[in-house]
Parts: C-alpha cells; sequence; structure tokens
C-alpha cells in the first residue's frame, strides 16, 4: 500500500529481492515498509524498527550508499568505493564502514559527513511526526505502521538490543567470514561458549575454556528467538551457530540445533530462498571430526558454510601470535579443508589467516607454500580470509596502506579466491 502525507510518502509491505545477490547498485532484501522524503528514504522492518537509511541530498556521501542498523543496534555504512577494488579485497561491491573499532584498513569515515549525522537526527523527528500523523485520518494498515516506528525510538532500540543479547548469552563478537553471502542477515543460536586455544593476538575470545551449551539452553533460545523477531522472522533464511568453534560440539547437538531452527524458525517459508548456516571450527575440532560428522552437514537443507581459523602456517609466527598448536597442524587442518570441499556437495569451508607489519618473515612465504602443497586437492570450492593485524581504528593510514599492499601480495599467491576478514559483530 503506498499513502502519501503531506510531503511523505509511506509504502508498506514493499517485496525486495528474494535472493542475496554480488551487485553493484543498491538492492534491498525480503519484505520492509517504507518513508520517503525530499532528502532520505528510510526503510523498516517489520517490527516497526529502523533498518536502512539512504540520503538523497547533496550533503550525503554518494546516493547508491546507505546505512544499515544491526539487531545489536549497531550502524554499519555501505561504501561503494571504487566497486572494482572493493568487490577485488572483500569479495562484495559494497564494503561496510561500521560505526565500533574494528581492524578494517579502509580509510573511510562516512560517519563523520554532515548528511549521515544528520539522518540521526532526521529519524528520530519522523518518529515524532508518525506519532502525530497516527493519530489523524489515514487508513488502517499505513495507521499501525506508523504506531509501530513511532514506539521504536532509540531508547526502545537499545532495549530490543539488549533483549537478544540476553536471549542467546551475551553479544555475537565475530561473524563467520562467509556471513556476508546473506548479507550478515543471520540468526544467532549460540551452541558452546569459550574457545579451545585462547589465542594471545585475538581480540574477540571470550579467554574461557570451551564449554557446550545443554539442548535445553539451545531449545529455549529458538523458542525466545521466535518470539523475538516475531514477523520479521520470515525475511530471515541464515542461521549461525555459535559462537567460536561450535563445530567441537559433535553432530548430536549440530543436528538437533540446525533441525530444530529450521522448523520453528520457518526458514523453509521464508520470503528470503536458499537457506544457509554458517559456523567456525578450529584446527582441533575438524581435525577430530569423524566423518559422519560431515555427513549430517551435508544432509541438511541448507547451504553450509564452516570456517576454520588457521592463522599461519609459520611456526615462529604462531609461536608470537600464542596459537598453542604447531605447523604441522595447520598444514593437516588446510589438506581436510580441500578434502571437504572436493567430497561434500553442500559444505563449503574456507581458512582465515592473518596479515601484519611485525610478523617474522617467514609468514607470508609459508602460506603461499601451503597453498602450492594443496593444489592438486583443490575443488574449485573455499575461500582464504585473511585478518590484517589492526589495533583500532585509530591506526594511521600509512600503517593501513602497508597492510593491504600485504594482502594484495598474499592474494596475488594464492589458489584460492582471498578477501579481507573484516572483524563484524552482532
Amino acid at each position: 500500500m503506498v499513502h502519501r502525507v503531506d510531503d511523505l510518502s509511506i509504502t508498506t509491505g514493499k517485496a525486495g529481492a528474494g535472493q542475496y545477490a554480488k551487485v553493484s547498485y543498491p538492492i534491498r532484501y525480503g519484505i520492509y515498509d517504507e518513508i520517503k522524503t525530499a532528502e532520505y528514504i528510510f526503510q523498516f522492518n517489520l517490527r516497526g524498527e529502523i533498518k536502512h537509511i539512504q540520503g538523497r541530498a547533496e550533503d550525503w556521501p554518494n546516493p547508491a550508499e546507505w546505512l544499515k542498523r544491526t539487531e545489536g543496534n549497531d550502524w554499519n555504512y555501505y561504501s561503494s568505493g571504487d566497486y572494482n577494488g572493493i568487490a577485488d579485497r572483500f569479495g562484495e561491491y559494497y564494503f561496510p564502514c561500521l560505526s565500533y573499532a574494528s581492524n578494517s584498513v579502509m580509510a573511510d569515515s562516512p560517519f563523520l559527513c554532515k548528511g549521515v549525522r544528520r539522518a540521526f537526527s532526521e529519524v528520530a523527528a519522523l518518529r515524532e511526526r508518525a506519532e502525530r500523523i497516527g493519530l489523524a485520518f489515514v487508513p488502517a494498515e499505513i495507521r499501525r505502521f506508523l504506531e509501530r516506528i513511532a514506539a521504536h525510538d532509540e531508547k526502545a532500540l537499545a532495549a530490543n538490543a539488549q533483549l537478544f543479547h540476553r536471549i542467546i548469552g551475551g553479544r555475537v563478537s565475530v561473524l563467520p567470514p562467509d556471513a556476508r553471502h546473506a548479507d550478515y542477515d543471520v540468526v544467532p543460536l549460540i551452541l558452546a561458549d569459550g574457545c579451545l586455544y585462547n589465542c594471545g593476538f585475538c581480540r574477540v575470545k571470550a579467554g574461557r575454556e570451551l564449554k557446550a551449551r545443554s539442548r535445553s539452553d539451545v531449545a529455549g533460545q529458538i523458542a525466545d528467538l521466535k518470539r523475538f523477531y516475531g514477523p520479521d522472522l520470515q525475511n530471515y533464511n541464515a542461521l549461525f551457530l555459535g559462537q567460536h568453534d561450535a563445530l567441537a560440539v559433535g553432530a548430536d547437538l549440530i543436528e538437533f540445533a540446525a533441525a530444530s531452527a529450521y522448523d520453528s524458525l520457518g526458514f523453509e517459508r521464508s520470503f528470503m530462498e536458499r537457506p544457509a548456516l554458517f559456523l567456525f571450527g578450529s584446527v582441533d575440532s575438524l581435525l577430530g571430526a569423524k566423518e559422519t560428522l560431515f555427513g549430517v552437514l551435508d544432509r541438511m537443507p541448507f547451504a553450509v558454510y564452516l570456517n576454520i581459523g588457521l592463522e599461519s602456517a609459520d611456526g615462529d609466527t604462531l609461536r608470537l601470535l600464542g596459537k598453542p598448536i604447531s605447523e604441522f597442524k595447520i598444514r593437516e587442518a588446510f589438506a581436510r579443508i580441500c578434502a571437504i570441499n572436493s567430497q561434500y556437495g553442500r559444505i563449503e569451508t574456507s581458512a582465515n589467516f592473518v596479515i601484519g607489519l611485525d610478523l617474522p618473515p617467514g609468514h607470508l612465504a609459508s602460506m603461499s607454500r601451503l597453498g602450492r602443497e594443496a593444489a592438486p586437492f583443490s575443488s574449485g570450492k573455499g575461500h582464504l580470509y585473511i585478518s590484517p593485524l589492526v589495533m583500532d581504528e585509530r591506526s594511521g593510514r600509512e600503517e593501513k596502506r602497508a597492510l593491504l599492499a600485504q594482502f594484495d601480495k598474499a592474494k596475488a599467491a594464492s589458489i584460492l579466491p582471498a578477501f579481507i576478514y573484516l572483524i563484524q559483530r552482532l
């Protein structure tokens, strides 16, 4: 339904794309509601929460770029860069500029732009207008929509994010890099807390020993998440089994969690097509896993993306990083990654490495050597994700340029497609 109120064009139940795509123009997914003004396009999820803002005035950095709000109540700005450079380095045509400290090596600071700063005050003013308009004579469907968005002010959005984190037991500190295939719109379901290694270099781990959740805990999360997402659940078809090493919990809990979530959350009926499942694994959980576990994953009604943290195949680098495993295990794990990609049709396994300006000289050479050793087993599936060791967003431009040059060198030497891993939370 489209309705005009003064200078506002209001559309409810607008249908976007039903499949995630790699395109160099703005695209929206799922079903959403929208308000257009002369200067902004505001888009809302089906609970009435603001999700996207796109500027139309001269003070907006680029009319093809937009802001996106996550369920964790973070704002990310989707920058097009020069398209070719962005796609080559990130595997997508748009680069998410984060509003919090991460490991980004890009120099973009769109949150300092006048039009972007103004957008946040404009959406607040729009909510106030919605409350007034909602009292006037408008069609019932439009009035209900305006009442929903008026109720979701900044205080309500923050409270909903806190509820979201309570349901899953805390913030998701990092999403798998392959979640880009679902534009990071994933439902998180936590199967285990902590980590096997708690490596010295890592900024996202909890510092606790790995401990699996119980079936009852997982079932409770699913029930609470279903209530939390409510009518907007039809826009989701991707599941993240977290946090840092869900592979370690074994086939029984993984199968129970994935099957229960698929049925209860209605992924089969989602507006979005091609359900996807994302999870992390460690070197030891990968090497210790039985083939029956991968058989379970391969039979699931999802495209499965498994991501393994290797970091380096150089012993000196592993010791410097505080990763308590040997380079022999790294090579063994990489070989199994290649074997899984060859053997299982619905599983795609990727590997993470790091780059840094102070790493030992053997690090980059070991990555190239590893790729050459695995070349005979390459199946055309899988990616390398390379995480820059950036301390925070205050790192200097020269440091970031040097890290980009190091990435370009590593990418050129890789037999697998290689992309920068941007640490994003939820």
